[in-house]
């Protein structure tokens, strides 16, 4: 019976974990690759995990053994329903839609039930447990943690590099069938012993029943802790890419913690932790602006399992004894859906930019000067400065982040602001996407208006090109990605220029704050939604250049950049049409895999630098850039001024060649 208990926990905590990957990438095409899908995901993961714990809570408070295992064994046989784990398309957005609501529904349409049965098997088979073998379940705790930590370990390396994703979720199914047999078999063997007389329940001794603060307390510590997670997996995926290999990092940490915590109590020293603690605040808060990611994020990896351990160890250093198991794990998920929510759902609406991290940062040093102050004597001396200094890098980032800003706005996709700077004798509106430049037009004097800035000036790939193709009449443009609208400074009277934007509020500056939209001769479209599900509904456009810059900061989408993508665009490209990328990026090298791609596909391919001036970049607003060109019959390259600056591209053997199904972030890291 031990070895059923154990199999059913172990099982259920390692399916509970290896779908939360699995369904996300699924659905991260969908919407446009953003960082939010991922933190949306894991608020209705904590939402169903309450959910689960709480069904737990009662059934066992208010229903016989008997009744419950029932009841339980139906509702896991109508869980079968849902299998495959496969999200169904017809939840595609159409571009309209709030996003955030969008996942949530999809998600509970898609895996919304065996998930909460997979949540609420913890806590059950922890009642069982001890009802039936009258022994301490704790340790069940600790098992359950550690297939949480084996699935997500084991999705980047051993899952996701080598099976589809349709394989995945079919072997997952198989894996949930499983469970059910085994979940079945537990609840009647759990309710087959009889409940226990008051003087024979686990643990029970003298020991008193928590009180409301104490609930209190294990909510609070359990939400920083989620609040935290979901704050450093937010700022590490805004500045990389949102691919599961980052989104698992932080939540394996997460996990850790609880399975060292939760293990025994010499994993847990609270004054040794909330020494390290006292020193990872501060310097998680001075790299708060920083854009070095090699330093920056293992700082704040290795701070996030800090807290976690400070959160974590005091939750389990309070358990109660088993008769108040439920209600102890009910008040640590409510304050993990409550961390959950204020940063998927609250920041994005109170915020105007991403400051939710540095006030995470603030009040985990409250709250450890607040109950670590009863605790250990010297954290009031610690923390007291601690919190000064964390308040004031916090103060400082806010006050940096609205400099000179004449818009600050923020929703699902991002935070954005519109800098007005000057130049010289004129004035410049900057369009930013955190801290990221993703467009600027000179305003101020109206003649200059037309002048295309930045990533887009005329020594540009994308400039070149197009200057290139200026004679032809009435070119047909396509452009993933809308930003500031720069490329309309392109248009001559007769084209076409059509943009592809996901986010309605960029589409609002683009008009509101800049000029080139409005300004342009060519006739301008814009689609609203994700650019592969626009492109995939549409007849062939017809395109003689697509461009491709839809990243955020060095934040790249992955499914516009496969195989899959390329088959995509080249059906709405003209035979003799060009397909441009912009591939400027600090951490990835990217015009190697489109290289790769292009061999595959059969396509020529080359490179375009560009390195202003100090004179050009002080005056004109021009940036470094690099653009990857691709072509069916490479005639673009044998235009004099192309071929004068275009560069071969080398398709190296250990590129991978990245599809939906198969694609490597590690593997093309700089």
């Amino acid at each position: 019976m031990q070895i059923l208990f154990a199999a059913t926990i172990f099982l259920s905590s390692f399916l509970l974990f290896l779908i939360q990957p699995l369904v996300a990438k699924q659905i991260l095409p969908w919407f446009g690759g953003a960082a939010a899908v991922w933190t949306t995901c894991l608020l209705f993961f904590q939402a169903l995990l309450l959910g689960g714990y709480l069904y737990a809570h009662a059934a066992t408070r208010h229903m016989g053994p008997r009744t419950h295992a029932i009841l339980h064994a139906c509702l896991l046989a109508a869980s079968l329903a849902a299998l495959p784990a496969i999200v169904d398309p017809s939840w595609k957005p159409g571009g309209t839609e709030e996003p955030v609501w969008r996942i949530l529904a999809l998600l509970a349409a898609s895996i919304g039930l065996p998930y909460f049965m997979l949540s609420s098997t913890g806590p059950l088979v922890q009642v069982w447990y001890a009802r039936a073998l009258q022994r301490s379940p704790y340790r069940l705790f600790a098992l359950s943690n550690v297939g949480s930590l084996i699935a997500l370990l084991a999705y980047p390396v051993a899952v996701e590099p080598w099976f589809p994703t349709r394989i995945q979720a079919y072997a997952w199914s198989a894996g949930a069938a499983l469970f059910v047999v085994l979940s079945i078999a537990s609840a009647f063997a759990g309710s087959a012993a009889p409940r226990p007389r008051p003087s024979e329940q686990v643990d029970a001794g003298d020991a008193p029943a928590p009180r409301p603060r104490d609930y209190a307390a294990w909510m609070l510590l359990a939400a920083l802790a989620s609040f935290m997670l979901l704050a450093v997996s937010n700022h590490v995926i805004q500045n990389i890419a949102s691919i599961p290999f980052l989104w698992i990092a932080p939540l394996a940490l997460y996990l850790l913690s609880f399975i060292l915590c939760f293990e025994g109590d010499s994993w847990y020293r609270r004054g040794p932790y909330l020494a390290l603690l006292a020193a990872a605040l501060v310097v998680m808060a001075w790299f708060l602006d920083s854009l070095n990611l090699k330093l920056a994020v293992p700082v704040y990896l290795g701070g996030l399992f800090l807290v976690c351990m400070f959160c974590h160890g005091e939750v389990a250093a309070g358990k109660p004894d088993a008769r108040h198991l439920t209600g102890y794990y009910l008040a640590v998920s409510l304050g993990g859906v409550l961390g959950a929510l204020l940063v998927a759902v609250v920041a994005p609406l109170v915020l105007t930019g991403h400051f939710e991290l540095g006030l995470g940062l603030a009040a985990c040093a409250i709250f450890a000067l607040v109950r670590g102050h009863r605790l250990v004597w010297w954290t009031r001396f610690a923390f007291a400065p601690v919190l000064l200094a964390v308040l004031v890098l916090v103060a400082q980032q806010i006050r940096a982040y609205g400099e000179n800003a004449t818009l600050a706005v923020r929703d699902f996709y991002g935070a954005f602001r519109v800098i007005r700077a000057g130049a010289g004798e004129s004035t410049i509106h900057e369009l930013r996407h955190g801290r990221i430049l993703h467009g600027a037009q000179i305003v101020e004097p109206p003649e200059k208006r037309v002048m295309p800035l930045t990533y887009y000036s005329p020594a540009s790939g994308l400039g070149v090109v197009l200057n290139a193709l200026r004679p032809a009449a009435r070119r047909r443009i396509g452009m993933v990605g809308l930003g500031a609208g720069t490329l309309a400074a392109y248009g001559k009277a007769g084209d076409v220029i059509r943009f592809y934007e996901i986010d309605p509020l960029i589409v609002q500056i683009a008009k509101t704050e800049f000029h080139y939209l409005g300004d342009t001769p060519a006739r301008v479209e814009i689609a609203l939604g994700d650019a592969r599900l626009s492109l995939e509904r549409e007849p062939p456009q017809q395109f003689d250049v697509l461009a491709v810059d839809a990243f955020s900061g060095d934040a790249i989408p992955v499914h516009l950049l496969t195989a899959e993508a390329i088959d995509l665009y080249l059906r709405h490209l003209k035979p003799d049409g060009v397909l441009l990328f912009h591939v400027t990026n600090r951490y990835l090298e990217l015009a190697p895999l489109l290289a790769r791609i292009a061999q595959a596909k059969g396509l020529k391919a080359a490179l375009i630098p560009h390195e202003p001036t100090d004179d050009e970049e002080a005056e004109m607003q021009y940036a470094s850039s690099d653009w990857a060109v691709l072509s069916r019959d490479g005639a673009i390259f044998e235009h004099p001024e192309v071929a004068a600056v275009a560069e071969p591209i080398e398709a190296r053997e250990e590129t991978p060649l990245w599809t939906d199904d198969f694609n490597n972030l590690l593997r093309v890291l700089r």
